[in-house]
């Protein structure tokens, strides 16, 4: 494969070939990213791969496992060491264990995912570090640790850079109306997202307007169902680019995110509350959905976590929501390179519970 990120077998991993400090003299971060070729016969040796699985544990960059078709029956083998990687590429279609993502082409998902990390090395890299120390946490820990990095990193180089590319922007112009509309039925509140000249962006009105509603429901158990949709041609078309880059206090931007926004409210809500969504579903636009009990898609709908690509990660709650309904290996994937999901990976993956 024609890489530039280092290409080394389980046994390599097993003898520290990946334990490198992951800064180099300039401060800088050296080779973010390893591939783990599970190809070699090692793969057979379940001491060497349990020694591996221990390097993995505990490795600073990321560690992406490649397994052709050819190794296809020593998945269980393999699985004590998958377990502790990243991810897995396979070109095997149709495997269903989660630590693996299927892709047609192997070379192809290599130099996808190597160019995105090469692109923003320490959104991507905060990004793991923020997957494996949520990954044992209650959700609202993993959401504290989610904001603490998403601030950290809109203060540095590689979000301002985005900043540059997209260019000053006018602040989006209030609502026609109501941004979110709320109305109760008996024991059912109904919610819908209602910005749909701007594909219900997950701007500060609607996430307030979103949050108030949310609440009420929080606070009387009455309430036995809450149904949230969205109006308009999609569901949530994720944070609302023209606010970027805006907040003068990434202290205070912290507490809104943990405090004030939705993903929590939704979690506290998960037995009682139904998501419908439909069209774009992007960035908040399932992280948030993902936090619910259940959620229902329409056939049109598709998923996209581009955060990275703005030398972000998520921020509405996604690393804390998403792994746990699809696991951290594809939400990785997912985070990473920015991939669309349509609705029926998305069911098969377990990001939506029907489509309808």
């Amino acid at each position: 494969m024609d890489s530039h990120a280092p290409h080394i077998t389980a046994r390599q991993l097993a003898d520290g070939l990946a334990d490198a400090p992951l800064l180099g003299d300039d401060a800088a971060i050296d080779t973010p990213l390893v591939f783990v070729d599970l190809d070699a016969d090692s793969v057979r040796n379940p001491g060497l791969l349990a020694a591996a699985a221990d390097r993995a544990r505990t490795a600073d960059r990321f560690l992406v496992g490649v397994a052709s078709g050819r190794r296809a029956s020593d998945r269980d083998s393999l699985r004590p060491l998958v377990r502790e990687l990243d991810l897995t590429y396979t070109d095997v279609p149709g495997v269903t264990e989660r630590p693996f993502v299927s892709v047609p082409d192997l070379d192809c998902a290599v130099a996808e995912f190597e160019t995105r990390i090469a692109a923003n090395p320490q959104a991507s890299t905060l990004l793991r570090q923020v997957m494996r120390a949520g990954r044992d946490v209650d959700a609202r820990a993993a959401v504290d640790i989610e904001s603490l990095a998403y601030s950290t990193l809109l203060g540095g180089p590689e979000f301002a850079r985005w900043l540059r590319k997209r260019g000053p922007r006018p602040l989006p112009p209030p609502p026609n109306g109501d941004p979110v509309l709320v109305s109760r039925a008996g024991n059912e509140l109904q919610v819908t997202l209602n910005r749909p000249e701007r594909r219900n962006a997950y701007g500060a009105r609607l996430r307030d307007a979103l949050t108030a509603a949310l609440n009420i429901a929080v606070a009387d158990r009455s309430i036995s169902r809450v149904v949230l949709d969205g109006a308009g041609p999609a569901f949530c078309a994720g944070g609302d680019l023209d606010e970027f880059g805006t907040t003068p206090d990434l202290t205070l931007a912290h507490l809104v995110r943990t405090r004030g926004g939705a993903g929590l409210s939704v979690h506290e809500l998960a037995d009682r509350i139904e998501i419908r969504v439909h069209g774009a579903c992007v960035g908040g636009g399932i992280e948030i959905p993902a936090f619910a009990g259940r959620v229902v898609s329409a056939p049109d709908a598709w998923f996209r976590l581009p955060e990275i690509e703005m030398g972000l990660i998520p921020g509405a709650g996604g690393t804390a929501s998403i792994p746990r309904r699809i696991g951290r290996w594809r939400a990785v994937h997912l985070f990473v390179t920015g991939a669309r999901l349509d609705a029926g990976t998305a069911l098969d993956w377990g990001l939506v519970d029907a489509v309808s």
